[in-house]
Formats: C-alpha cells, structure tokens, sequence
C-alpha cells in the first residue's frame, strides 16, 4: 500500500532482522518497528505491535526463520524447539500463526537458509491470497452498496491488500460505488483507529460508528452486505474473530443481510471440528480500563475511562456459528460455511 508516497507491505524482512509497521502507533504516527531476533519478533506479536491473522502469520514465520539464523551452538535442537514454542504462545487464537511456524520449522530443519526462503513463501502467499479474495468479494458488489465491517482485516491485519477490504478496495478501483460503515471495534478501536485509516489513505468514502449503532443502522435498511475477517475457522465452518462479530452475525441474520467471512485457507483449521474447540485469548483488563490518543499537542496519552477501582473482563475475539454465516470468501472462491464444502475445498489446497 502507498503511504507517504512509498509503497510498504505490513511486515518484511532484510537480512535477520524484521521490520514491521508499529502499529500501536496509528493512526497518530506512522513509524516501522525493528525486530533483530525472534524473542523481539515474539514481543511485537504479544504487545500487537503486528496484529491481524494473516500479518501475524507472517512475523511468526519470520521469527522461526531468526531463530534458525540465531542458534547455531551444541544446544540447536533445544534452542530451536524452546523458540517455536515461545513463538507459538504469542497469540493462541490465530490459526495463521501455527500454519506459518510449522511450514518454516519443517523447512529450518534442512538449512536456516530453507527457512528463510519458507518464510518469505508464506509471506507472498499471504499477500497473493489476500489480492484473490479481494477480486472473489468484490463481485459480491453492486453498483452502489453499503458495506459494514467490523475490527481491521485490511492490509494493516496482513502482508498486503487484507481479506474484509480487499474487496473494498478492488471495488472501488472498478468504479463501484462503496460506502463503509466502520465498528470503533472495542477496547483496542482497530476500527476507528486502523480500518479508518485505511480508508481514509486510499480515498475510500467511510463513517466511523459507535459498535452499538450497528443493529439501528441494519434496521433503517442502509446495510446492504456485512464483511468482516477470521483469526481461525473451524471444519465446520464456525468462525472466531475479534470480539463483537458474533453479535453483528446475529443481527444480520435477523435483518436479512448477507454475512461473510472473508479468509484465506490458511486460517481454516481442519483439525479443529467445532468453534468449541477454537482458544479464546484472555488480554490484560487495562485495555478495557483506559484509553490510549494523543492530547492536544499531539503528546501519547493513555487515560482512565472506567470507574476507579473496578475489574474488566476482556476476550479478545468470539466465535459466529456457521449458521449465521453466508459464506467464506477464501483465495479458492466463496464457499458455504459447512463441513462439506470446506472439507472439499481443503482437498483441493
């Protein structure tokens, strides 16, 4: 994407070290984040420096790739397997994460160069995936449509082009017109804060709205098709993404509006039967307990907005049921959200 007159992707490597967009920053300030070994790649997956299924996948690659670069001693193997499992407990939920860690661990297992070469694969699969579901999604379009989508699955939350935007973005390229409805998405406001940034970057007409507008706004009709991201998608279709989908996918169903959850393969997870399955990341309470923007002189500041001396409960994502979803948008095409199309387009991956 073009920023500043340069283009970027969300995360790369050069030599070992790993740049990524520090995004705890944005939309304030633009600035790239440096990793020089896979314990810092681990801290900017775990403090969301990276965030976003596909983008997370990508540093976990990268940082499986680092750690082959950085033991070289008697203790490899140890060293290696303690790396993978650090790297693994990062973030629970994203299946892109595991996906990423083992194609690059089996491939370090010939050179650190096999997996350094693995991890810039699943990188460029990852923006290569994205590009496809954008063109599968934007066919879901009218000429005009109002499109409501919830948390950032743009191309903050991946290597490039993202999967809930990408069909925004190839749309609006098409000459379709395209209105966002865009969630704030609490407590971290990946909405307001990165989807709208986004938007606002590539000219894309959107509206930030307050997440308990969305069932107003659905009953006035001017929703005409909801998409959003997923983290992990089980095999029967049940779809974890950050907390609040669920209720949108319930509200659309009840209001007649198409659902989608747009993925690449990489994040359905075959071996997982049921969403019961899916882990659900538990984050730090203050997420929910204060908030972080600038003040008047475009100073950092992070505030109390909660009653002092109160505890938060703050899961970061929910699963919708495949019931509530009209399809998964994937690099394959769009599918049914049930065991069968899905255990039939994982065959042909």
């Amino acid at each position: 994407m073009l920023v500043n007159d340069k283009i970027y992707q969300t995360v790369w490597i050069e030599g070992s070290t790993v740049y990524m967009i520090q995004q705890n920053l944005l939309p304030f300030k633009f600035e790239i984040h440096e990793c020089k070994t896979y314990w810092d790649t681990c801290m900017a997956i775990t403090d969301m420096t990276i965030r976003g299924a596909g983008a997370i996948g990508a540093a976990a690659g990268y940082a499986m790739a680092q750690a082959f670069l950085q033991f070289r001693d008697s203790e490899k193997a140890i060293s290696i397997r303690e790396a993978r499992q650090d790297i693994e407990n990062t973030r629970p939920t994203a299946r892109n994460l595991f996906y990423a860690v083992d194609r690059v661990y089996k491939a370090g297992l010939i050179s650190p160069e096999s997996a350094m070469v693995e991890a810039q694969k699943v990188a460029q699969k990852d923006a290569s995936d994205s590009k496809t579901i954008g063109e599968y999604g934007c066919e879901l379009f009218k000429r005009k449509t109002n499109v409501l989508t919830h948390c950032n699955a743009g191309w903050l939350a991946f290597v490039d082009y993202g999967t809930a935007l990408a069909p925004i973005y190839l749309a609006a390229k098409q000459g379709k017109e395209v209105f966002v409805y865009v969630d704030e998405t609490r407590p971290r406001n990946q909405g307001a804060k990165l989807t709208a940034w986004e938007l606002y970057n590539n000219d894309i007409p959107h509206i930030i709205i307050p997440d308990n507008a969305a069932a107003s706004l659905m009953a006035q009709g001017k929703i005409d098709i909801i998409i959003v991201g997923a983290d992990r998608i089980a095999a029967n279709g049940d779809a974890a993404n950050k907390i609040g989908t669920l209720g949108r996918a319930i509200l659309a169903k009840e209001f007649n509006i198409p659902f989608y959850v747009a993925a690449p393969t990489s994040t359905i997870d075959i071996n997982c039967a049921t969403g019961k399955e899916i882990p659900i990341e538990e984050r730090n309470q203050e997420e929910v307990l204060f908030q972080s923007g600038i003040d008047a002189n475009n100073n950092p500041v992070q505030i109390l907005v909660c009653s002092p001396g109160s505890k938060a409960l703050n899961p970061a994502f929910d699963v919708t049921p495949s019931k509530y979803i009209t399809g998964i948008i994937t690099e394959k095409g769009i599918v049914k959200a049930h065991h069968q199309s899905i255990k039939k387009l994982m065959e042909e991956v």
